[in-house]
């Protein structure tokens, strides 16, 4: 069986070390910043920085599904990227997530910009 690891897929991190309720900054060189969320038994990754107030949502509060910018309140569905609570109008990019085991990658190849 090929591993994610062959593909398009870069890895970020294991699944024990996300916790529901605690986003993860993700770094990648030559990507926006981004973060990855755990809801439930679901994994998730979106930009980490607030389409409205440049603001680092990794840093920000966790609410059932949205996640809360620290800077002005305004929230995004961690499924979707969608704005959910204004000031936010503008949605974030999200990214596919595939788990391997304990091991989580995400799907850089369509999100490159050139």
């Amino acid at each position: 069986m090929e591993s994610m690891a062959d593909k398009h897929m870069v890895f970020i991190g294991e699944t024990w070390e996300v916790e529901p309720g605690s986003p993860k900054a993700v770094l990648i060189e030559g990507y926006p910043p981004m973060a990855l969320f755990r809801l439930g038994d679901e994994y998730f990754v979106l930009d980490d920085t607030c389409t409205h107030g440049e603001a680092s949502l990794s840093g920000g509060e966790v609410f059932g599904g949205e996640i809360e910018c620290p800077f002005h309140s305004g929230r995004f569905d961690i499924r979707t990227g969608e704005a959910t609570r204004f000031p936010c109008t503008k949605a974030l990019r999200t990214y596919k997530v595939s788990i391997e085991g304990e091991k989580i990658y995400v799907d850089l190849v369509a999100e490159k910009h050139f």
